[in-house]
Protein backbone atom coordinates (compact mmCIF):
# COMPACT_ATOMS: atom_id res chain seq x y z
CA UNK A 1 0.00 0.00 0.00
CA UNK A 2 1.27 3.44 -0.98
CA UNK A 3 -0.42 6.51 0.48
CA UNK A 4 0.19 10.20 1.04
CA UNK A 5 -0.70 12.17 4.17
CA UNK A 6 -1.59 15.80 3.50
CA UNK A 7 -1.63 17.96 6.63
CA UNK A 8 0.15 21.19 7.57
CA UNK A 9 0.82 20.08 11.17
CA UNK A 10 4.04 18.00 11.35
CA UNK A 11 3.13 16.42 14.69
CA UNK A 12 -0.19 15.18 13.37
CA UNK A 13 1.44 13.86 10.19
CA UNK A 14 3.87 11.92 12.38
CA UNK A 15 1.07 10.58 14.57
CA UNK A 16 -1.03 9.56 11.58
CA UNK A 17 1.94 7.97 9.88
CA UNK A 18 2.75 5.96 13.01
CA UNK A 19 -0.84 4.78 13.33
CA UNK A 20 -0.91 3.64 9.70
CA UNK A 21 2.46 1.85 9.93
CA UNK A 22 1.37 0.06 13.08
CA UNK A 23 -1.61 -1.44 11.24
CA UNK A 24 0.06 -1.77 7.84
CA UNK A 25 3.80 -2.40 8.42
CA UNK A 26 4.56 -2.68 4.71
CA UNK A 27 2.86 0.59 3.80
CA UNK A 28 4.86 3.16 1.89
CA UNK A 29 3.97 6.61 3.21
CA UNK A 30 4.67 10.05 1.78
CA UNK A 31 3.90 13.34 3.48
CA UNK A 32 2.87 16.76 2.15
CA UNK A 33 2.29 19.99 4.06
CA UNK A 34 -0.16 21.53 1.59
CA UNK A 35 -2.21 21.07 -1.57
CA UNK A 36 0.51 22.17 -3.98
CA UNK A 37 3.12 19.83 -2.52
CA UNK A 38 0.52 17.03 -2.49
CA UNK A 39 -0.31 17.59 -6.17
CA UNK A 40 3.41 17.65 -6.99
CA UNK A 41 3.85 14.27 -5.27
CA UNK A 42 0.78 12.83 -6.98
CA UNK A 43 2.03 14.09 -10.35
CA UNK A 44 5.33 12.26 -10.15
CA UNK A 45 3.70 9.21 -11.69
CA UNK A 46 4.18 6.90 -8.73
CA UNK A 47 1.31 4.58 -7.93
CA UNK A 48 -0.38 6.12 -4.88
CA UNK A 49 -3.37 4.15 -3.64
CA UNK A 50 -4.88 6.62 -1.19
CA UNK A 51 -4.69 10.25 -0.06
CA UNK A 52 -5.34 11.13 3.58
CA UNK A 53 -6.35 14.79 3.58
CA UNK A 54 -6.89 17.40 6.27
CA UNK A 55 -9.44 20.03 5.20
CA UNK A 56 -8.41 22.91 7.44
CA UNK A 57 -4.95 23.87 6.27
CA UNK A 58 -3.42 27.31 6.00
CA UNK A 59 -4.28 28.98 2.71
CA UNK A 60 -7.10 26.55 1.91
CA UNK A 61 -10.71 27.73 1.86
CA UNK A 62 -13.42 25.22 2.68
CA UNK A 63 -13.42 22.23 0.34
CA UNK A 64 -11.15 23.89 -2.23
CA UNK A 65 -8.23 21.58 -1.45
CA UNK A 66 -10.39 18.48 -1.77
CA UNK A 67 -11.83 19.72 -5.07
CA UNK A 68 -8.38 20.55 -6.44
CA UNK A 69 -7.01 17.07 -5.72
CA UNK A 70 -10.12 15.21 -6.85
CA UNK A 71 -10.24 17.15 -10.12
CA UNK A 72 -6.58 16.61 -11.01
CA UNK A 73 -6.36 13.03 -9.75
CA UNK A 74 -9.87 11.55 -9.97
CA UNK A 75 -8.70 7.93 -9.81
CA UNK A 76 -6.99 8.30 -6.43
CA UNK A 77 -9.48 8.07 -3.53
CA UNK A 78 -9.33 10.75 -0.84
CA UNK A 79 -10.04 9.92 2.79
CA UNK A 80 -10.62 13.11 4.76
CA UNK A 81 -9.12 13.09 8.27
CA UNK A 82 -10.27 16.31 9.87
CA UNK A 83 -10.75 18.07 13.16
CA UNK A 84 -14.19 19.08 11.89
CA UNK A 85 -16.86 16.65 13.02
CA UNK A 86 -20.16 18.28 12.09
CA UNK A 87 -22.31 15.84 10.06
CA UNK A 88 -23.20 18.57 7.58
CA UNK A 89 -19.54 19.10 6.75
CA UNK A 90 -19.01 15.36 6.46
CA UNK A 91 -21.89 15.06 4.01
CA UNK A 92 -20.63 17.98 1.91
CA UNK A 93 -17.15 16.45 1.79
CA UNK A 94 -18.63 13.21 0.49
CA UNK A 95 -20.72 15.15 -2.03
CA UNK A 96 -17.55 16.78 -3.34
CA UNK A 97 -15.77 13.53 -3.97
CA UNK A 98 -14.29 12.31 -0.68
CA UNK A 99 -14.27 8.52 -0.39
CA UNK A 100 -14.63 8.74 3.37
CA UNK A 101 -14.45 11.01 6.40
CA UNK A 102 -12.75 10.34 9.73
CA UNK A 103 -12.84 12.93 12.55
CA UNK A 104 -9.42 13.42 14.16
CA UNK A 105 -11.06 12.69 17.49
CA UNK A 106 -11.87 9.14 16.36
CA UNK A 107 -9.74 6.29 17.62
CA UNK A 108 -7.17 4.32 15.64
CA UNK A 109 -9.56 1.38 15.00
CA UNK A 110 -11.93 3.76 13.18
CA UNK A 111 -9.10 5.15 11.06
CA UNK A 112 -7.84 1.70 10.14
CA UNK A 113 -11.34 0.48 9.30
CA UNK A 114 -11.86 3.58 7.13
CA UNK A 115 -8.59 3.02 5.25
CA UNK A 116 -9.45 -0.65 4.70
CA UNK A 117 -12.98 0.12 3.49
CA UNK A 118 -11.86 2.84 1.07
CA UNK A 119 -9.07 0.69 -0.37
CA UNK A 120 -11.68 -2.02 -0.92
CA UNK A 121 -13.80 0.40 -2.92
CA UNK A 122 -16.34 1.32 -0.26
CA UNK A 123 -17.28 4.76 1.07
CA UNK A 124 -16.64 5.23 4.77
CA UNK A 125 -18.68 7.50 7.03
CA UNK A 126 -18.79 7.50 10.83
CA UNK A 127 -21.70 5.77 12.49
CA UNK A 128 -24.83 7.90 12.65
CA UNK A 129 -23.91 10.05 9.62
CA UNK A 130 -26.05 9.65 6.51
CA UNK A 131 -24.87 10.07 2.93
CA UNK A 132 -24.45 13.38 1.10
CA UNK A 133 -27.33 15.78 1.52
CA UNK A 134 -28.50 18.17 -1.13
CA UNK A 135 -27.48 21.75 -0.55
CA UNK A 136 -30.34 23.57 1.17
CA UNK A 137 -32.28 26.08 -0.82
CA UNK A 138 -31.02 25.12 -4.26
CA UNK A 139 -33.31 25.93 -7.15
CA UNK A 140 -35.61 23.24 -8.43
CA UNK A 141 -34.23 21.59 -11.55
CA UNK A 142 -30.65 22.74 -10.95
CA UNK A 143 -28.04 20.10 -10.23
CA UNK A 144 -26.19 20.31 -6.88
CA UNK A 145 -23.07 22.47 -7.04
CA UNK A 146 -20.83 19.41 -6.60
CA UNK A 147 -22.19 17.93 -9.84
CA UNK A 148 -21.75 21.20 -11.71
CA UNK A 149 -18.19 21.64 -10.48
CA UNK A 150 -17.45 18.07 -11.59
CA UNK A 151 -18.10 19.19 -15.18
CA UNK A 152 -15.18 21.64 -15.07
CA UNK A 153 -11.76 20.77 -16.45
CA UNK A 154 -8.78 20.79 -14.03
CA UNK A 155 -7.65 24.18 -15.39
CA UNK A 156 -11.16 25.60 -15.02
CA UNK A 157 -11.21 24.39 -11.42
CA UNK A 158 -7.95 26.26 -10.78
CA UNK A 159 -9.52 29.41 -12.22
CA UNK A 160 -12.67 28.86 -10.15
CA UNK A 161 -10.68 28.57 -6.92
CA UNK A 162 -8.80 31.78 -7.74
CA UNK A 163 -12.07 33.58 -8.44
CA UNK A 164 -13.25 32.45 -5.01
CA UNK A 165 -10.09 34.03 -3.59
CA UNK A 166 -11.09 37.35 -5.17
CA UNK A 167 -8.33 37.40 -7.79
CA UNK A 168 -8.72 39.39 -11.00
CA UNK A 169 -8.21 37.95 -14.49
CA UNK A 170 -4.74 39.51 -14.82
CA UNK A 171 -3.66 37.98 -11.51
CA UNK A 172 -5.03 34.59 -12.55
CA UNK A 173 -3.29 34.80 -15.93
CA UNK A 174 0.02 35.64 -14.24
CA UNK A 175 -0.22 32.75 -11.76
CA UNK A 176 -1.20 30.23 -14.45
CA UNK A 177 1.28 31.55 -17.01
CA UNK A 178 -1.39 32.08 -19.67
CA UNK A 179 -2.85 35.03 -21.54
CA UNK A 180 -5.77 37.18 -20.40
CA UNK A 181 -7.88 35.89 -23.29
CA UNK A 182 -7.36 32.31 -22.10
CA UNK A 183 -8.54 33.23 -18.62
CA UNK A 184 -11.58 35.02 -20.05
CA UNK A 185 -12.43 31.89 -22.02
CA UNK A 186 -12.15 29.76 -18.88
CA UNK A 187 -14.35 32.18 -16.93
CA UNK A 188 -16.99 32.06 -19.68
CA UNK A 189 -17.03 28.28 -19.56
CA UNK A 190 -17.23 28.29 -15.77
CA UNK A 191 -20.21 30.64 -15.91
CA UNK A 192 -21.90 28.41 -18.47
CA UNK A 193 -21.27 25.13 -16.65
CA UNK A 194 -22.30 26.50 -13.26
CA UNK A 195 -25.40 28.11 -14.74
CA UNK A 196 -24.64 31.65 -13.51
CA UNK A 197 -24.11 35.01 -15.22
CA UNK A 198 -21.46 36.79 -13.16
CA UNK A 199 -18.36 36.30 -11.00
CA UNK A 200 -20.40 37.41 -8.01
CA UNK A 201 -22.88 34.62 -8.64
CA UNK A 202 -19.99 32.16 -8.87
CA UNK A 203 -19.03 33.09 -5.32
CA UNK A 204 -22.64 32.87 -4.15
CA UNK A 205 -23.24 29.50 -5.83
CA UNK A 206 -20.08 28.05 -4.31
CA UNK A 207 -20.73 29.49 -0.84
CA UNK A 208 -21.67 26.05 0.43
CA UNK A 209 -18.04 25.03 -0.01
CA UNK A 210 -17.20 27.14 3.06
CA UNK A 211 -17.63 25.72 6.55
CA UNK A 212 -19.00 28.88 8.17
CA UNK A 213 -21.74 29.01 5.54
CA UNK A 214 -22.67 25.37 6.10
CA UNK A 215 -22.71 25.66 9.87
CA UNK A 216 -24.80 28.82 9.71
CA UNK A 217 -27.41 26.86 7.77
CA UNK A 218 -27.81 29.59 5.18
CA UNK A 219 -29.17 28.89 1.68
CA UNK A 220 -26.55 28.61 -1.05
CA UNK A 221 -28.38 30.70 -3.63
Amino acid sequence: MHLIIVDDHPLFRDALSSAVRLAFPAAEIEEADGIESACAALSRGRSIDLTLLDLTMQGVNGFDGLIAIRTRFPRIPVLVVSGLDDPRIMREALAHGAAGFVPKAAGKPVLIRAITDVLNGAVFVPEGVAGPAEAPGRKAGKAPIAERIAELTPQQVRVLLMIRQGKLNKQIAHELGVGDSTVKAHVSEILRKLGVISRTQIVIETANLDYDHILAGLPSN
